[in-house]
């Protein structure tokens, strides 16, 4: 017989300028620096007017390293450029999947046509920690659109949850992680229900984008809620109340000290500081952006 989980903490996402760029940050926030393996959940909208330069915006060439940084792609698209010569655009229900491993340089810009003819331009990204044995292994990129993405609908047809990672009652997603990851993305129409198994030794939480959800018939999450779940179950029910959409992500947590800086995540301030070094040698490669 399947338990329910309990709520330990809603996390309301809260405005963060990060560089020039103003987005929903949910996680970390006070009190909490992470609910492991997950470090960062950033939820990002923008508008852009016709005629936008798609050369000027989104996030230009920067370093990672130690870590997986993901994209769920809600609106729009995303151009992913890296030092490893890869050229990837992923749209509407797709996702980027990189594994940043002993050092990457990349980009992501809205594409051309998402710029030229003005549009919306939604994203959440979140990072995924490694264990210290798999941080220095070589980095690697996986883009993954809708079509691609395994699927299924509930039993009442109004809802689809796709998998991006991990199983889903036999269902199971295309990227591959160091540890044990379930990446779901839900679509809702109204009065949808979906029952979503969680192993006890997975940490969990549901991130909401818009509308509204009800979680296991009693309480009810809002626009932007993080709901962070305790382990004392296997199961949780999501009812939309409204149409919505959501993520739910779990994960087994690493139980590793880390130690960070911007875009690195390593497990000692040493670490940190080489890889800063190996940055500014160029021993993460390179990345000249070509827009033709």
């Amino acid at each position: 017989m399947m338990n329910l989980r309990s709520i330990k903490k809603v996390m309301p996402a809260f405005k963060v300028d990060m560089g020039g760029i103003v987005l929903d940050q949910s996680l970390p926030a006070q009190g909490v620096d992470q609910i492991d393996p997950f470090l960062l959940v950033h939820h990002l909208e923008l508008s852009y007017d016709a005629g936008t330069d798609h050369r000027t915006v989104g996030v230009g060439p920067h370093p990672h390293r130690g870590f997986a940084p993901v994209t769920f792609v809600f609106q729009g698209g995303v151009h992913h450029r890296d030092s490893l010569n890869t050229s990837s655009i992923i749209y509407k229900g797709g996702t980027q999947w990189m594994n940043a491993g002993k050092g990457i340089v990349h980009s992501e810009r809205p594409p051309l046509e998402v710029a030229r003819d003005g549009g919306t331009w939604e994203i959440i990204q979140f990072w995924v920690n490694v264990p210290s044995k798999y941080k220095m292994k070589d980095p690697y990129y996986k883009g993954l659109t809708y079509e691609d993405t395994p699927s299924i609908c509930s039993p009442d047809g109004l809802v689809k949850l796709g998998v991006v990672c991990g199983d889903y009652y036999g269902t199971k997603g295309k990227v591959e992680s160091y540890t044990p990851i379930q990446a779901f993305r839900l679509e809702f129409e109204k009065g949808g229900e979906i029952k979503i198994p969680i192993p006890k030794d997975h940490n969990a939480f549901v991130y909401q984008l818009d509308g509204q959800l009800k979680i296991n018939d009693n309480q009810t999450i809002v626009a932007k809620d993080l709901t962070w779940l305790e382990n004392d179950g296997d199961e949780i029910t999501l009812k939309a109340l409204e149409n919505t959409r959501a993520i739910v992500l779990a994960g087994v947590p690493i139980k590793e000290e880390i130690a960070t800086y911007g875009p690195f995540v390593m497990n000692t301030q040493a670490e940190i500081l080489q890889a800063m070094r190996d940055y500014q040698k160029g021993d993460m490669g390179q990345l000249v952006e070509n827009f033709d």
